[in-house]
């Protein structure tokens, strides 16, 4: 009986460490919980070069908080393209409201997601963009669950694009801590990292750990993860995200 009792008591301090994120940014009012979702912010951040300016191919990665109150834990990523001398991006995504959940349509790239603005995570240009796109359109028709979501722990918006990643050739992105479902590897156990610069072990996305030489060590803990950076030294923290040396987005062409 002590046993169990020691056992169920660093559960509930574990569940504690791991919600103390999420807890934080919800009291400070760090993230946005009584707005509504239609009249919250869609304006451009202004971070990917317009087309009447820019005639080469581009391929971006951006992540923005997740609306209302799932912003406290993690992210949302989508892919934006453009080819070359074409007049506007394309966007794909993973839509929890629609069936099939992926969609792949004409946006601004760099707009708001319902209040939170986008981060660059990825930014591929000329050639190196033109050989991704026809990769990207190919692969997300083929996403192997279109038909279900699930916000806990996967598949959803953040496994989708996970998945895209690592079925494409050329395109290497490392996906932030905040990117909850990331790690759900849709009945595999292992997998290469989304950067492609090491590995991963995951138990249905809620239990994993991750070694890589750019997204550096991860903890996955019941869909949460917490890590650290060594190349560009920074905890990564379940909620608050990364704390310490910024990763630069470096463009690729």
């Amino acid at each position: 009986m002590k046993t169990f009792f020691l056992w169920l008591l660093s559960l509930i301090i574990l569940l504690l460490l791991l919600l103390a994120g999420p807890a934080w940014l919800l009291l400070t009012q760090q993230v946005e919980t009584r707005g509504s979702w239609s009249s919250a912010n869609r304006d451009s951040a202004e971070l990917a070069p317009l087309p009447e300016d820019y005639a080469p191919a581009v391929v971006q990665v951006y992540a923005a908080r997740a609306f209302s109150w799932r912003g406290a834990f993690g992210v949302h990523i989508w892919i934006a393209t453009k080819e070359a001398g074409a007049e506007a991006y394309r966007l794909h995504q993973v839509l929890s409201w629609r069936r099939p959940t992926v969609v792949s349509t004409s946006d601004t790239p760099d707009r708001a997601w319902f209040g939170n603005a986008p981060a660059l995570l990825a930014d591929y240009r000329g050639e190196a963009a033109a050989r991704l796109i026809p990769r990207i359109d190919e692969a997300a028709r083929r996403y192997p669950q279109a038909d279900r979501y699930r916000l806990w722990p996967g598949p959803n918006s953040n496994s989708f694009i996970a998945w895209m990643v690592r079925e494409i050739e050329g395109l290497d992105v490392a996906l932030p801590v905040t990117a909850v479902g990331k790690d759900y590897l849709f009945g595999d156990y292992w997998a290469p990292v989304p950067s492609g610069t090491g590995v991963q072990f995951s138990l249905g996305g809620v239990f994993g750990v991750m070694f890589a030489f750019e997204e550096g060590v991860e903890l996955n803990l019941l869909g949460l993860s917490v890590g650290v950076d060594v190349l560009r030294p920074a905890l990564k923290l379940p909620g608050i995200g990364r704390v310490g040396m910024a990763r630069p987005v470096i463009i690729r062409e």
